[in-house]
Formats: structure tokens, sequence, C-alpha cells
């Protein structure tokens, strides 16, 4: 909690807070709590229906912990005229890998594109992508 009060103390004065406290949560704990909603709330003269309308609206922030790394696969219209759609049916389902759609990670010449983590993964056919979620699992 002490962690979670320093995040928020950090954005202090800052307008518009909220998403930026989040962000910083979500990377600090890999989700954003109810107990993190509340504070946050509190901290921002929110209600606690507003932040989590916030949490639950955007993609990248999770109420709920999940240890399973996450690979996100661009389904954007250049990854598609370049076959992503295609790859993502033929991909070995493989429940240790949270598999999470985004739309451009801004490398639309290269496609079809996939992100772990920080790295991301370009020219992606079936052995790469296969290979990819293989060494995640």
């Amino acid at each position: 909690m002490k962690r979670l009060q320093e995040i928020i103390a950090a954005h202090a004065g800052r307008e518009g807070p909220l998403l930026p406290i989040l962000h910083d949560v979500q990377a600090e704990y890999g989700h954003v709590s109810e107990e993190a909603m509340r504070a946050i709330a509190d901290a921002l003269n929110l209600s606690r229906a507003e932040v989590h309308g916030v949490v639950s609206f955007y993609h990248d922030f999770h109420a709920e912990p999940d240890a399973r790394p996450v690979l996100k696969l661009c389904r954007a219209e250049a990854c598609q005229a370049r076959g992503v759609d295609a790859l993502a049916a033929a991909m070995p389902a493989n429940h240790r890998v949270k598999v999470e759609t985004v739309y451009c990670l801004g490398l639309c010449s290269v496609g079809p594109n996939a992100m772990v983590g920080d790295k991301v993964h370009a020219r992606l056919d079936a052995a790469k992508l296969g290979a990819l979620v293989e060494a995640l699992a």
C-alpha cells in the first residue's frame, strides 16, 4: 500500500492524473486491484465507479492478476493485408500464453507484427509465430 501511495503522490498536481497513475499501478503490480481503485478514487476525489469505468474500458488495465506472458498481436489493416488473420486462425492454442489483439504497433511495412514486453517481432509467418508462442510458454 505504501508503494501505491508513492505512485499517487508522484502525480499530485498534474492535470489529468488518472491514466498515468493507472499505468504506473499496472506496471508495478501487474493489475489494478479493487483496493487500488478505491485509493486512487479517494486521492483524486472521484467515485470508485469512475475509476473502475476507466480500468474496464482500456484493454491495457486488468483488475485481476494474470501470471501468463502476454503476446500482443497486431490486427490492424496493414497487418491484415499481410495475412495476420490467417496466422491468428492457424496459431496453436496455448493457454499458458495470453494473446491480446492490438491495432497498430507502428511497423506497418514489415507486418504482420507482435509484441512481447517491449520487443516487437516483425515479418511473422506461421513458423515464427508458433516458435514465439512456444518460447513464451
